[in-house]
């Protein structure tokens, strides 16, 4: 008769006053590292016994919530017998080959593509070649972190990895892993308890309104690329959603004037977008809906050089890309005093922490500001 599974999740007190929380197995599992079984997995996670205010209450319902979600995991595991046969086939999958594949996925985008093909790159280096999904542990993707801190660029041997450029390697793993997870090819995310990789502070160029003001009256070799740039200074697009724009997407009221309606291509989220009219402006005379609106617009290594001699000729010595006029766009909305929230809006932004980093630039001119009167 077949025993019935559980995986509880229960509470030990320690001697500093801490409850620990641990996963009873019934019956018990075996490990294969030590050779024995036990009832009993330990999370190393912690609850305040007796919580006195807010801040510790909050702590614990966090942590609880943590807790139950491995529980849940490790039941599914633990209690369906299908994931059994399941698991040992995955174990024996080429991970590798999973990870080029999810890359090859992102070749619409250049600069997507370049990152998870870097990261495979790195990968490929880390396993000498060879990793099924079997190997990707827990332990795994904490030596694969390691690694990025320690080696060194590929195109350098003097050279190691940013820090950013590790933060976006680690994120690209952590995605693959995700969707494989998603894919049912990992029984428990490998991931669930490691920690990502801090990001950098990074340093966001942008044109102040002098400087685009110049830019605007500056002409260019390239007038699609100028009319684009100028449209993401006012609207603060992306690269990427500006180059498959079409006029079906381009709408307007009599009420709201011109909007666009439209799907981000990294996000996937579904935008409607209020435009100003200088920005129509820039968009040209109306053709066919399936027409793309900045049709001839298209990244290479020549448009970027084109860009540079614009912007040289128009005064400014700064080294300025496609993406610092959307830089310039949220930059110069919040120095105008618009709030916070309706900028990350407008930006598309998921998380309102990722706008947050304009706010910096905005107190340093602040600063700035101040130290200009001197008696």
């Amino acid at each position: 008769m077949e025993r019935t599974r559980s995986v509880k999740l229960r509470e030990k007190i320690l001697s500093d006053g801490r409850k620990s929380l641990y996963l009873d197995y019934y019956p018990a599992i075996y490990i294969p590292e030590t050779g024995k079984e036990t009832r009993r997995e330990f999370l190393k996670i912690y609850l305040y016994d007796k919580p006195t205010n807010p801040t510790q209450k909050e702590y614990n319902r966090i942590s609880k919530a943590k807790a139950e979600s491995i529980r849940s995991e490790r039941e599914l595991q633990f209690i369906n017998q299908n994931f059994d046969f399941a698991d040992r086939l995955n174990a024996k999958k080429d991970f590798l080959a999973y990870f080029k594949a999810m890359a090859a996925k992102r070749n619409k985008s250049k600069g997507n593509y370049d990152n998870w093909y870097g990261t495979y790159k790195y990968l490929d280096l880390y396993t000498m070649g060879k990793c099924t999904f079997g190997q990707v542990d827990e332990k795994f993707c904490e030596g694969f972190k390691m690694f990025l801190d320690k080696v060194k660029s590929i195109k350098s041997e003097q050279a190691s990895l940013s820090t950013n450029t590790k933060y976006s390697y680690y994120n690209k793993f952590r995605a693959c892993i995700k969707e494989a997870f998603e894919d049912r090819l990992f029984a428990v995310n490998p991931l669930l308890r490691v920690k990502g990789v801090p990001q950098g502070e990074t340093h966001r160029e942008f044109l102040t309104l002098e400087e685009l003001k110049a830019v605007y009256l500056t002409e260019c070799e390239h007038p699609v690329l100028k009319r684009a740039a100028i449209f993401s200074a006012l609207t603060g697009l992306r690269w990427s959603d500006m180059i498959k724009l079409t006029w079906k997407e381009v709408q307007h009221s009599e009420i709201d004037g011109y909007f666009l309606r439209f799907t981000q291509q990294k996000t996937k989220g579904a935008e409607t977008l209020h435009i100003p009219e200088q920005a129509y402006e820039q968009m040209g005379d109306r053709e066919d809906d399936k027409e793309r609106v900045f049709r001839g617009l298209k990244y290479s290594a020549h448009t970027n050089l084109i860009l540079s001699r614009w912007i040289m000729n128009a005064g400014i010595h700064k080294k300025i890309t496609f993406h610092c006029f959307r830089h310039t766009f949220a930059t110069l909305q919040l120095t105008l005093g618009t709030d916070i929230y309706t900028v990350s809006k407008m930006l598309g932004h998921r998380h309102l922490k990722t706008t947050e980093i304009y706010t910096k630039v905005i107190d340093k001119k602040k600063i700035e500001a101040a130290n200009r009167i001197k008696l």
